[in-house]
Parts: C-alpha cells; structure tokens; sequence
C-alpha cells in the first residue's frame, strides 16, 4: 500500500515510519495511541515556504518583495494543497479515527491540506532538502507561473467591493471573524462578509485575512451578473 503512494509522490522514502506518522490524522492517533501528522504539519509549512520563496526570489527577477509574497500566499494555501492531496489520491491512504470517518474526513480539504505539508516534512526528515525540493516544486511550478502573471490583478474583497458599490443607496461591507479552531501553530479561522447588514457568504482559511478573502470568493461566485 505505501508503495503504491510512493510511486505517486515520486519518492521512495528509507524510513516507512515516517511516512506513516505524516498520513497519521489526529482522530486515529488518538483512538490507538500514536503519535499524529501536527508536529510534522508545522515543519513542512515552514519547508513549503523557504522552497517557494528562494524558487521566486531565483526565478522572478522583475517581481518586487510584495509581489513575491502576494504570489507564494495565492500558492501556499489549504486550496492550492488540497488540489495536490487530490491529484496524488492522498484520501487513499490516510489513517483517520473512526469519527472522521464517519464524517467524511478523507474528503475534508482541511485534511487533506494538512496531510500534504505533513508529508513534506518527512521527505525532508527522510532524505534532505533536495528530494522535498522537487516534490514541491513538481507540484506548484505551474501554479507559481501562473500566479506571478496574474500578481498585479485585484483581490477579492476588493472586487467584491467595487462591485458592491456599483448598487445605488447606502453601501456597508463588514468582515467577521465568526470561528476560530485548532491548535495555536495550525488555526483555522472562519469568517463571514455581510452587505448592509445581510450575511453573503463564509469562508475559511489558516489566517484572519485568508478566512475573509475566501468569503468575499464565495461572495462573488454567488453574485454574479
């Protein structure tokens, strides 16, 4: 079974146990006393970020210091993550807790987000920064190009709010942060936009800012035309 997940990865880890403890889910670790993925969450968070950014810094020239973390946040994300989790049929071979199970949580983006940076931390505990190098780098090289083409474009709330205003009478946009869950060095906010006093939209993320850009996204999908 890891094997075939391996072969996915296009990495072949030394130490097995490794590997296990990223696709460890805190629901498992718990109901068989082991030890979960958080601990390797929080480094491979770290590990994403220094490769994205010393592969913008090398790469981009023309990108100015605020470009470059625009364009590594639009990359370093639960969404961008979870789209890896899913090519790569990381559901397939996580080890979640009967209660996650029965709530779907292979299919949680959240999980499957986290699970990915999990894994990267061990590649990088198992064989050094090169092979976690092109792990990540196979994975967000075209969405890094993509996103330093589209680094000058407006974000969403404030799309949403240009839009917004565009309706006549009396316009107010209010963001709040609703829910906040998780352990300090991994929370998760949630956070709703609101029009004159009318809920829009909620959204998610790993950071205030991240939890009310996702709302306004989710705003603006629900209003177009």
């Amino acid at each position: 079974m890891l094997e075939k997940f391996e072969e996915k990865l296009g990495y072949q880890f030394k130490n097995k146990d490794l590997l296990i403890n990223a696709l460890t889910h805190t629901s498992y670790a718990y109901e068989n006393g082991k030890a979960s993925n958080e601990k390797l969450e929080f480094l491979g968070d770290a590990i994403l970020e220094f490769i994205t950014s010393e592969y913008l810094f090398g790469k981009y020239k023309n990108l100015k210091e605020g470009e470059m973390t625009k364009v590594r946040a639009s990359v370093v994300c639960e969404e961008s993550l979870y789209k890896i989790a899913l090519k790569l049929d990381f559901s397939d071979f996580l080890y979640l807790g009967k209660s996650e199970i029965a709530n779907h949580g292979s299919k949680r983006p959240a999980i499957l987000a986290d699970a990915v940076e999990a894994v990267i931390a061990a590649m990088y505990l198992d064989g050094g920064i090169e092979g976690v190098r092109k792990f990540i780098l196979t994975n967000l090289e075209i969405p890094i190009e993509l996103a330093s083409q589209h680094v000058g474009m407006k974000d969403y709330k404030t799309v949403l709010q240009e839009k917004l205003q565009s309706h006549k009478g009396e316009v107010h946009i209010e963001y709040e942060i609703i829910a906040e869950s998780g352990p300090d060095h991994n929370k998760r906010f949630t956070a709703q936009v609101k029009f004159n006093g009318e809920v829009l939209a909620q959204g998610e993320g790993k950071s205030k800012k991240e939890a009310e850009m996702e709302a306004a996204r989710v705003a603006m999908n629900q209003k177009k035309g």
